[in-house]
């Protein structure tokens, strides 16, 4: 287990479920806080060395949990060394760190899975289900994400020694499920941020603009000045119908309650890894079958900083030409 902060926490109690996984040892980036981590769940060796702790006898996968920052260098040092790896979000902070990590994937034909939990959550699946066959056709989605974060505190109010990225993480989430239910990698993408905080020096406000080449719109707001605790809502407003995910159900446009099978989230997500692994194939989340969701970013990105051709810095960017319908 690599990082003992809430992302550690919730992967640890997600493993202690399973009786075929033992946690043998902890990498972490503040040495009282790793200690007790390792103490809390057991785990006989601890470290403040990755390298120390890859080393260790009985090491065959690696969970990433890090700040962010150096997710896609400790990535590539685990698949080097032999060990399959699961990673939280952002696998990169920039295209280039993603490519990295996707060709450190490729060349060691190992399992290298990111962490895309909205997939494996039972209202996504049965979505994605119903627009896969053919019994919705999608118009627009809307998606928003708010949550207080003005000062660098992670979920838990525990101080972070990093700071968090709006659009490379958090709407990362939301990219990825776009991107999963439409199918497409060359979606139109637009961005703006909002002012950079004094003190934590990053935007913590971000507006998202999809199009698909069918012509689904996608409208995104993250907020991090939002006052109150995490929340999430998507809209998705079709031909046929309109649904809603909130509060982890699926909901027709009356708000009334769709049944869905199954928990999923963090327990499937992190199943999935291992079964990955024992059948000998790639992850469903797997970190190159997501690097278009990567590319989407860059290119939203690109809006944001002003791509070339767009004097306003505002035009929506698109990784290739492509003719409309």
């Amino acid at each position: 287990m690599v990082g003992e902060g809430a992302q550690g926490i919730t992967h640890m109690e997600a493993l202690q479920k399973r009786d075929d996984i033992e946690v043998v040892t902890a990498a972490g980036g503040l040495e009282a806080d790793t200690a007790a981590f390792a103490g809390k769940y057991g785990i006989p060796h601890w470290s403040l060395d990755l390298e120390e702790c890859l080393a260790q006898d009985g090491v065959e996968a690696v969970v990433i949990t890090s700040p962010n920052q150096i997710h896609a260098e400790q990535t590539v040092m685990a698949l080097e060394a032999g060990k399959h790896v699961l990673l939280e979000l952002p696998m990169g902070l920039n295209l280039a760190e993603a490519r990295r990590v996707v060709e450190a994937e490729e060349k060691s034909g190992l399992v290298c899975m990111v962490c895309h939990t909205q997939r494996f959550n039972a209202p996504f699946q049965r979505l994605h289900e119903i627009i896969a066959a053919g019994e919705l056709h999608l118009y627009h989605i809307v998606q928003q994400t708010y949550f207080f974060r003005r000062s660098n505190e992670n979920r838990f109010g525990t101080p972070r020694i990093w700071v968090d990225d709006i659009l490379w993480h958090q709407a990362c989430h939301m990219v990825d499920m776009v991107y999963w239910l439409l199918g497409d990698a060359d979606m139109a993408a637009w961005g703006q941020t909002g002012p950079i905080h004094p003190t934590l020096g990053i935007p913590l406000d971000v507006a998202i603009a999809l199009r698909s080449q069918r012509g689904c719109l996608v409208t995104a707001a993250q907020s991090f000045n939002h006052h109150g605790p995490i929340k999430g809502f998507y809209r998705f407003i079709g031909e046929e119908a309109t649904y809603l995910v909130e509060g982890g159900q699926l909901m027709d446009h009356e708000r009334q309650v769709i049944p869905t099978e199954g928990g999923g989230g963090v327990d499937a997500q992190d199943g999935e890894f291992f079964a990955a692994i024992a059948q000998g194939r790639k992850a469903l989340t797997s970190c190159s079958s997501c690097l278009p969701v990567m590319e989407t970013i860059d290119r939203v990105q690109a809006a944001i900083d002003g791509a070339p051709g767009s004097e306003s810095g505002g035009a929506p960017s698109r990784r290739k030409p492509v003719e409309r319908p």
